[in-house]
Parts: structure tokens; C-alpha cells; sequence
């Protein structure tokens, strides 16, 4: 338990920096006089270096532990963001993002390794006590940045290098207690069954389609907000945090449910509640609009853990490299979906865009139907 609270502090501190760039980005927008499409290209970098290279980083976790990148992970991703309102240029911003993915790629592999290891038979729970870490970093990131950059402008940025040093610094300093050599393998780990691809590659797809969705909405709910509804632009952090801050919620929540009823019928069932509630946002203002929004976060974020689990049982003798998966190749492809939204708003409205979005998860829950049950272990 105190590594795992350990492992989540740090992955908190990891997605306050991956969460603040959704509310940093309309600030970002109007400094530097950029289109849609050059804003979702933004998330599409950030989203890409902090995905595509996680698979790589998950290989080497299940082969040996590489501990000592978690303090420097913590460090890169937010010395990245820190300093991105100090950026001079779009290409500089671009660059300042890699550098944050860099660190987010790094941490996450090896975190839902040991998670999962030290959960016992109890893995949905365990993990989603781990994901809630991240989600709560997600959920603050946005309020937070807002914060600083009202206060003190853009560079204002600079106030994230502060969690970043402290729990880098902290997780430094207990290295050597996270760097304790592992048990050995037993026997039944040796004898765990193969990997099903044909599964994880239709789990992966479904990912995606529920990774168009979620960023979507962070990305372009804040646009909607100020350009559509007309709304304070200091309230973009509250809106973020309440469609976030209410996944924390359902991260939680729905761990042990999964554990109950299982983690490919939990999915699949959570699919299909997604776009009634997605859609219904849009046609509601005003505090209803913050109760359905938070009632879309903690339905929509609860299956990110759930499908953490479900990827590691498709690849029971890999988690490190599923979870990297999962969490890197999935979101990367969300991180496309956000740049061709981008597109899309800019030659046929913002509301285009969000309806794609919304419309998105019925495509999800279609493929999950196809999901197998995970072999017996």
C-alpha cells in the first residue's frame, strides 16, 4: 500500500501536467493567433509522444524494473509544461509538449505494472486506487493552470515546475525502497496463458473510439463555453474539473463493480450509456449543463481503468507492455481524432465537432460487443 500510494502521487503529479493542456489551450489560441486545426495539432503531439512510445517503455518494464524513471518523468513532464507559456513561437509550444509527452510515456508503463502485481486477485480495485491518482492530477490540472495564467499571465505557467520538483524530489529521495529486487517468478506466472491479438487489437479500437470522445470534450467543450455559450473564460478550469473531477468518482466506483460483475461486461455495458448523456449535453445550459457534464466524466472515465485490466488479461505475461498499450497506442489514435475534430470545426462549426464526439462511443460499444472473455489463468 505505501508503494502504490507512492506510485499514485506520482501519477497524480504526471496528469496535472497532461490534464492543464486541454485549459491552456484557448490561452495559447489567442496569444499566438492560431486556427483550430493548429490547436488540435497541439494535442495531437502531446497525445503522440505521450503514446506511441509507451508500448516500448512497458516491453522494457516487464523485462526489468527501470524505477529511477519515475522521479524523472515526473521532472521532464513538468518541466515541459512549466515553461510553455513562456513559448515564443507555435513551433516552440510544439516542442515544450514533446518534452511533457516524453515524461507522461515514461511513468505510466511501470506504474500499472506494479499496481496490478500488488493488487492481488483484487486487479480492477488495485488499479483504479492507482488511476484515481492520475485522475485527480487530471481533474486539478485545469483549474489550477487557469488559476495561474489569470493571476499572472502566461507565464504563469511556471507555477507548475513547483508539484513537479517536490514529488520528483520525493520520489527520489525513496528510490532505493522502489528499487528492491522483485520476488520470483512462481510457476504459475511461468505458466500463464498466451496473448490473445486478435482481442487486444479489437480492445485497442475500442479505446480509440472512447479516447475520440473524452478528448474531444476536453478540447472543445472550453471553446464551446466561451465562443458559443458566451460564457467567463475563467470558468474554463471549473468546467474541466467538474467533467474530470467527477471521473475520479467513477474510477472508483467502478473497480469493485468490475471485479463483481466482470470486466468485459462492465465495458460493454458502460458504452452504451456514454452518447445519451454525451448528446444531452448539448442541448442543456446553464447548471444543468455542469450536473450532465459530471454525470458524462464519471461514467466515461471509469472505463479507462477497467480497460487497463481487461488489456493485461489478454496479455497476461506482458502487463507492462498492455498497459502501455492501451494506454499509449489507444490514446495517440484519440489524439488523432481530436486534430480531424479540429479540422472539421474549422470548415463546418465548433457543434460539428462536438457532435462527432458525442456520436463517437455507439461506434465503441458496436466493437466491444466483439470483445472475448480474458482465457482462465
Amino acid at each position: 500500500m505505501r508503494l502504490l500510494g507512492l506510485l499514485a502521487l506520482g501519477h497524480m503529479v504526471i496528469d496535472i501536467n497532461q490534464g492543464s493542456l486541454s485549459a491552456l489551450l484557448p490561452f495559447l489560441k489567442s496569444s499566438l493567433a492560431l486556427s483550430y486545426t493548429a490547436t488540435g495539432v497541439i494535442v495531437l503531439m502531446a497525445n503522440t509522444t505521450s503514446s506511441l512510445i509507451q508500448p516500448l517503455f512497458g516491453y522494457f518494464a516487464d523485462k526489468t524494473a527501470r524505477r529511477w524513471l519515475l522521479p524523472l518523468s515526473v521532472g521532464l513532464s513538468a518541466l515541459g509544461l512549466g515553461l510553455t507559456g513562456l513559448a515564443p513561437s507555435y513551433e516552440a509550444v510544439l516542442a515544450l509538449v514533446m518534452i511533457t509527452g516524453f515524461g507522461v510515456a515514461a511513468y505510466h508503463p511501470e506504474g500499472y505494472r506494479t499496481a496490478t502485481a500488488v493488487a492481488g486477485e483484487k486487479k480492477a480495485t488495485g488499479v483504479s486506487v492507482f488511476s484515481t491518482g492520475g485522475n485527480i492530477g487530471i481533474a486539478v490540472g485545469p483549474p489550477l493552470i487557469t488559476a495561474l495564467i489569470t493571476t499572472f499571465g502566461m507565464p504563469g505557467t511556471l507555477g507548475m515546475l513547483i508539484p513537479g520538483l517536490l514529488v520528483g524530489g520525493v520520489l527520489t529521495a525513496v528510490l532505493p525502497m522502489l528499487s528492491a529486487p522483485p520476488a520470483p517468478r512462481s510457476q504459475s506466472a511461468v505458466e500463464r496463458p498466451r496473448t490473445m491479438v486478435g482481442a487486444m487489437s479489437l480492445l485497442i479500437l475500442v479505446i480509440a473510439f472512447r479516447s475520440w470522445t473524452q478528448l474531444g470534450f476536453t478540447t472543445y467543450v472550453p471553446f464551446y463555453y466561451i465562443e458559443v455559450l458566451k460564457g467567463d473564460p475563467r470558468m474554463v478550469g471549473t468546467l474541466l474539473a467538474v467533467f474530470l473531477g467527477a471521473g475520479v468518482a467513477g474510477t472508483l466506483v467502478a473497480g469493485p463493480i468490475a471485479d463483481r460483475i466482470g470486466v468485459r461486461r462492465y465495458l460493454v455495458s458502460v458504452f452504451l450509456l456514454v452518447t445519451p448523456i454525451a448528446a444531452s449535453f448539448l442541448f442543456v445550459t446553464g447548471a444543468l449543463a455542469l450536473v450532465v457534464l459530471g454525470a458524462l466524466g464519471f461514467v466515461l472515465v471509469s472505463t479507462f481503468t477497467v480497460s487497463v485490466v481487461l488489456g493485461q488479461a489478454y496479455m497476461p505475461r506482458n502487463p507492462g507492455m498492455a498497459s502501455g498499450m492501451i494506454v499509449g497506442f489507444a490514446i495517440g489514435a484519440g489524439g488523432l481524432g481530436v486534430t480531424a475534430l479540429g479540422w472539421i470545426a474549422d470548415r463546418w462549426g465548433l457543434m460539428s465537432a462536438l457532435w462527432i464526439s458525442a456520436l463517437m462511443p455507439l461506434a465503441g460499444f458496436g466493437a466491444a460487443l466483439f470483445l472475448p472473455e480474458p482465457r482462465a489463468r
